[in-house]
């Protein structure tokens, strides 16, 4: 377990080039993949997510943080995929049609693969219904829409309303964020949830999967 504890502590660290050498230790020790996964790498990137919601640490911290999971992630995944560890969730995310800003997508999608979901990044002026095709097509269970610009604010309430043409809104839970939307927009355009920061937009997609995977139970 100590090496566990060490992988996750050099990830906070940001050490990419020590923490792949340790995961792989970890494997070659014969560890569980899952272990080295959620008790290392996420709670590693948690702790980081964590301190960047109280301003302990900032963006270029986060950075390095995620590039030191991705790192463990690329010689872990392979072990994952073979013993078949399920996702928390699918997500897909994207900065909305008309809206080039990424740098808060980007920290999204960090922290939602840092609480152990499949991510499908869309990148940035992402049509409509190219969030709902992609979501059918990997049978997501969020999509998370950005906007920066409040001119392509309401690119997300047509996202919306082509779910509900489609026959699709119930499939999904729909999160949105960026600096100029907030909880009221949300509940005007009928998103899910609103959060402020992107530690939050793990927890609580995180949280949301588990309440709607508790129901299909």
């Amino acid at each position: 377990m100590a090496l566990i504890q060490e992988i996750s502590e050099l990830l906070q660290k940001g050490k990419a080039k020590n923490v792949k050498q340790l995961v792989q230790q970890a494997l070659d020790e014969n560890m569980d993949p899952k272990e080295i996964l959620n008790d290392g790498l996420l709670s590693g990137m948690m702790t980081i997510g964590a301190k960047f919601k109280n301003n302990e640490v900032f963006v270029p911290e986060v950075l390095v943080a995620a590039r030191a999971m991705n790192a463990g992630l690329t010689v872990l995944e392979p072990k994952l995929i073979e013993i078949g560890n399920e996702p928390a969730g699918k997500a897909v995310i994207g900065t909305v049609q008309g809206d080039l800003h990424d740098i808060g997508k980007n920290l999204v999608s960090m922290m939602l693969k840092g609480a152990g979901f499949e991510i499908h990044d869309l990148g940035v002026d992402v049509e409509p219904d190219v969030f709902i095709d992609k979501a059918e097509e990997i049978g997501a269970d969020v999509i998370c829409m950005s906007a920066l610009l409040t001119t392509t604010m309401p690119k997300m309430q047509e996202c919306i309303d082509r779910m509900k043409q489609r026959g699709v809104r119930d499939k999904y839970i729909v999160m949105i964020g960026g600096a100029p939307v907030n909880e009221s927009f949300a509940q005007q355009i009928g998103a899910d949830y609103y959060t402020a920061d992107a530690a939050s937009a793990a927890e609580v997609a995180k949280a949301a999967v588990q309440k709607t995977r508790g129901k299909t139970l």
